[in-house]
């Protein structure tokens, strides 16, 4: 017991040892800046100066890029952003809320408010990533289409080609969330938006996160932060937020209206469809064909099926590791000086204004087209033309199946749901595409 007790102090004795010759380090290069001798007080406060506690207390920002225009003081801002990043990857590893995007930006958060730091500023990793991934032309949202491409099915869409009606419908909340996003700017005096900071917030109503990302990097990157999380936190709400909505505007027969098994989709079927998708694209809205070139390239490796390890590779490897870059990259945006803002929550009660109308009117919409046609739809189905690919699917058959447990609805949701991700694109090219044009 002697010996211990004897080592326990020993390695105390240095542990003090090594603090003050780190002490008396930073004291003389203080001093030799200065030209006078250090002291032990000016040692002692200069190591204070260096530590995180200062920073927290003092809220000193050394970051050129950073502009005191929070809500809350630097300081206490970046404690309050570090439990926000806390939050997030609590919701991502308790809840399963969106894991795969939400722990990589929680802890990207984290890294970019801490002071002195410098992660997220001019020469840090976390600036670096986002200079490579985000800043136009956004290659990180562009790959992560690619890789959705190679996982998605155009099948259910091409056999029932008139559900792509509901998914363009779904994109319906984007728009009036633009608009709803300038009249904010002019009712609030402390909000302002502008006209691409209003597309940028109105895409979250497509409920597709590298959209999102893509169209904030061009338009309004200082939103980018509010943006991702509100665009990713509601397409993790989709069990939550779509439900009470569906029930709202469909009545129990409606629910119970079961449909007929989809015919089989050859895959020659598939390939033409990629090509008639880019085709229009082309000739009709060129700003949309960065997103909607890599989706197509993305399914035809995988329709192809003459290229199954680059297949493989988009749909796996190359998306994960492209989506840790991006969660890192838009975590960096969560710096407290530009989240926490009044704009942060307009985007938050916009982006959710925007998902719930895009929900309604898909369900609307297909209410509105079994006055017209002879086989009827059900119109919970035009609930999954938000582009929350396979969420809202899931959720509308789930919820089909409480009402009827005979009605499955899985692959009839999926034709709006990948129509979504079509439509929120396009959405994506017409509003960058705008504002251009008054831009100019």
């Amino acid at each position: 017991m002697r010996s211990m007790f004897i080592f326990s102090r020993m390695r105390t004795l240095l542990l003090a040892g090594v603090l003050l010759a780190m002490t008396f380090t930073v004291a003389s290069a203080a001093a030799a800046e200065s030209g006078s001798e250090p002291g032990v007080g000016d040692a002692v406060r200069e190591l204070y100066r260096s530590t995180g506690v200062y920073g927290f207390v003092h809220g000193e920002e050394h970051a050129a890029d950073h502009a005191s225009n929070g809500i809350l003081p630097g300081g206490l801002g970046q404690l309050v952003m570090i439990g926000v990043g806390c939050l997030l990857i609590y919701l991502a590893i308790v809840k399963n809320f969106e894991p795969l995007l939400l722990l990589p930006i929680g802890f990207g958060g984290i890294l970019a408010n801490i002071p002195l730091a410098g992660i997220a500023s001019e020469g840090g990793v976390l600036r670096g990533i986002y200079e490579f991934g985000i800043v136009p032309p956004g290659l990180f949202p562009l790959l992560i289409f690619m890789g959705v491409g190679a996982m998605t099915d155009f099948g259910p869409l091409i056999a029932n080609p008139k559900t792509a009606l509901l998914g363009a419908a779904a994109q319906f909340g984007i728009f009036f969330s633009l608009l709803g996003a300038l009249y904010l700017s002019n009712l609030l005096p402390a909000i302002d938006f502008s006209l691409s900071d209003a597309a940028a917030i109105g895409i979250i109503g497509g409920a597709d996160g590298p959209t999102a990302i893509f169209l904030a990097g061009r338009l309004a990157p200082d939103l980018l932060g509010g943006i991702a999380v509100a665009a990713y936190s509601y397409m993790a709400l989709v069990p939550i937020i779509q439900p009470p909505i569906m029930k709202l505007f469909t009545t129990e027969a409606e629910r119970k209206i079961e449909m007929k098994q989809l015919r089989h989709v050859s895959r020659v079927e598939k390939i033409i469809f990629c090509f008639i998708v880019m085709g229009l694209c082309i000739l009709l809205l060129p700003s949309a064909t960065p997103l909607i070139g890599m989706l197509m390239f993305g399914n035809l490796i995988k329709e192809s099926g003459v290229v199954e390890r680059l297949s493989k590779t988009a749909s796996n490897e190359l998306i994960n590791i492209v989506t840790i870059l991006l969660g890192l990259a838009v975590g960096s945006k969560l710096q407290a000086d530009k989240f926490l803002a009044w704009e942060t929550l307009g985007i938050l009660a916009l982006g959710l204004v925007a998902f719930c109308i895009g929900t309604g009117s898909g369900v609307l919409l297909a209410k509105l087209m079994n006055l017209f046609t002879r086989e009827k739809i059900n119109p919970l189905i035009g609930a999954a033309g938000v582009s929350a690919v396979p969420m809202a699917a899931r959720v509308v058959n789930k919820v089909a199946l409480d009402e009827n447990p005979h009605n499955f609805l899985l692959m009839h949701a999926m034709g709006p749901n990948v129509a979504g991700v079509i439509g929120s694109a396009v959405a994506a090219g017409v509003l960058l595409r705008l504002c251009q044009l008054f831009a100019g």
